[in-house]
């Protein structure tokens, strides 16, 4: 059930890359701005969180972190983990046309919305890291952000968040070519996620305020993985081998399932799209 053929996918190598080209080319075609949108986003977002989360609501980030660098780093990975989400989770609805005409592996289209999505976080992280540098040697206000030996296992984070992304929305696409609500609640429930995976505040502020639904948020994967990230690059938030292993663990385990249903759907969703 779980037939993932490198050897296949490799052949089809071409297809993927064209596939990947495809889909950084059409995001943003027509647009006046373009690619600059992969900037404008994130630095809006962290603009408008620090406004309201921190000068309005006095959400602390920690003494030497400057606030829009602490949401910077929240929004540059949660980025990363919503695109591949909702960029693979229509896979069956948005190709059933090319799907019913020529073979090809099909697990190609979602790894393809990984990829490009890839090339965009590579982009939002020079910007994060342009900002770091900033804020670094022009100013007084990050004395405390200091990335940490642990940033070397930053290439394995990134590959947890594609996988739990991938997987999850692996997961969706293949429910929505039968329950099509699902397809209305997927940009909703992507909105209610961020909230609940310390996007915009510390972890250790949800729990010393709101103690007895901290473990929602503690829980949550993508809680994990965001926290890794800030420690990593920042020196701020939870780190330990075993919330590394948990975020590793549960990242493969939504990439298998969502690999088995994706694998046993495409059988059969042509009948039912």
């Amino acid at each position: 059930m779980i037939d993932l053929n490198f050897k296949e996918i490799w052949r089809y190598r071409d297809l993927l890359i064209l596939f990947v080209k495809r889909d950084i080319i059409t995001q943003y075609k027509q647009t006046i701005l373009g690619p600059l949108w992969y900037f404008i986003q994130p630095l809006f977002t962290s603009v408008i969180f620090t406004l309201i989360f921190n000068n309005l609501a006095a959400i602390p980030t920690g003494d030497g972190i400057p606030s829009f660098l602490f949401n910077l780093a929240g929004i540059t990975s949660w980025n990363y983990f919503s695109s591949c989400l909702t960029g693979t989770s229509d896979t069956f609805k948005a190709n059933q046309g090319i799907f019913g005409k020529v073979y090809f592996p099909r697990v190609i289209t979602p790894l393809s919305v990984v990829f490009s999505n890839l090339i965009k976080f590579g982009i939002q992280l020079l910007v994060f890291i342009s900002f770091y540098l900033y804020f670094v040697f022009f100013t007084t206000k990050a004395d405390n952000a200091m990335p940490q030996l642990a940033i070397v296992l930053l290439p394995i984070l990134i590959l947890f968040m594609g996988l739990f992304g991938l997987g999850f929305g692996m997961i969706i696409s293949s429910m929505t070519t039968k329950y099509r609500d699902l397809t209305f609640l997927v940009g909703f429930g992507v909105q209610l996620l961020m909230y609940a995976s310390a996007v915009m505040y510390p972890l250790s502020y949800f729990k010393e305020k709101v103690p007895e639904y901290s473990w929602l948020v503690e829980y949550n994967p993508m809680t994990t993985i965001i926290e890794l990230f800030r420690y990593m690059t920042l020196g701020i938030g939870d780190f330990s081998g075993f919330k590394f292993l948990y975020a590793g663990l549960v990242s493969v385990v939504f990439f298998l399932i969502g690999l088995i249903i994706f694998n046993k759907t495409e059988k059969s969703f042509i009948d039912t799209v």
